[in-house]
């Protein structure tokens, strides 16, 4: 696994495929506040890709041409938050989106515990670190600790998706799904207008 850190946005030459999993970190979790700094973005092919934003502009046309890319699939985990901070900061509506978490609370209902840590333990059986969870994202110069992380949380997203497709389809609830991952982006949306009632698809 290696990390490839971009300043501002991902190069004009890069290929990512169909489907790409991805993560946001920011400077709290209330966007309108706290914000955008870094994107991760990984195809599966063991390489995470790392946008360090300009937060004075967001000029970032291809990643936000990634996001918009009605033909690639984009995996995350908890996409009601990131969907919401990259729509908030970039403007752009991502879609279509698959979110592990979702698909966990939908397949996983013996358990209470549906964060990235404990499905890639469960399912994968690989431990990931938290540590850096709470850091400053906002600093000009990111440390190789806050590198790591933040690649760590997409590294697995692929596999976890095929994990999760497996259950999904076994307990008869892959329309469901479905239908749940095409709400999220209009849930984000009435996130950030303020309509963000505790419900389902809450942390």
């Amino acid at each position: 696994m290696s990390i490839e850190l971009h300043k501002g946005d991902l190069p004009d030459t890069l290929d990512l495929g169909k489907v790409v999993a991805i993560d946001t970190e920011t400077m709290g979790l209330k966007p309108r506040r706290d914000k955008l700094c870094l994107l991760q973005i990984s195809s599966g092919d063991g390489i995470a890709h790392l946008v360090q934003f300009d937060r004075s502009s967001y000029d970032c046309p291809n990643v936000k041409k990634i996001l918009a890319d009605e033909n690639v699939m984009k995996i995350f985990h908890f996409a009601r938050f990131d969907i919401a901070v990259l729509q908030y900061y970039l403007g752009v509506v991502t879609k279509p989106v698959y979110c592990t978490r979702t698909a966990s609370k939908l397949v996983r209902t013996y358990t209470d515990r549906h964060g990235l840590r404990e499905n890639c333990r469960e399912l994968l059986g690989i431990e990931i670190s938290k540590q850096q969870q709470s850091s400053d994202w906002g600093a000009e110069d990111l440390t190789e600790a806050q590198m790591e992380y933040a690649a760590g949380d997409v590294y697995h997203l692929h596999a976890l998706k095929e994990k999760m497709d497996a259950m999904l389809k076994r307990e008869g609830r892959t329309d469901l799904a479905r239908r749940v991952f095409d709400y999220l982006p209009t849930r984000a949306e009435l996130d950030n207008l303020g309509w963000n009632a505790p419900g389902f698809l809450d942390h």
